[in-house]
């Protein structure tokens, strides 16, 4: 399996990724082995699951588009909108 990521940042930001192993790659995250979040306090919010590692790309590239971002903040809305207000 392959697997589309979205962590929350302390900073606010979602940061979305793409691995074959994610609980290898939330364990690098969260000991801060990845340079990009390693001082961010990364949070797991979800994820999605595909069988093919092509599928899972494109998915992560249009996730990183405009409309992709758009489309997560709109599918995800209440649990960002509940961490800003924490």
């Amino acid at each position: 399996m392959y697997y589309v990521y979205f962590l929350l940042l302390k900073t606010d930001k979602v940061y979305t990724g793409c691995t074959d192993n994610l609980k290898r790659r939330m364990s690098e995250h969260e000991s801060g082995k990845v340079e990009s979040t390693k001082k961010l306090l990364p949070i797991l919010i979800g994820y999605e699951s595909y069988l093919l590692k092509s599928d899972a790309m494109r998915r992560e590239k249009f996730l990183k588009s405009t409309e992709g971002r758009r489309l997560f903040h709109r599918q995800y809305r209440d649990i960002l909108l509940k961490n800003v207000k924490n």
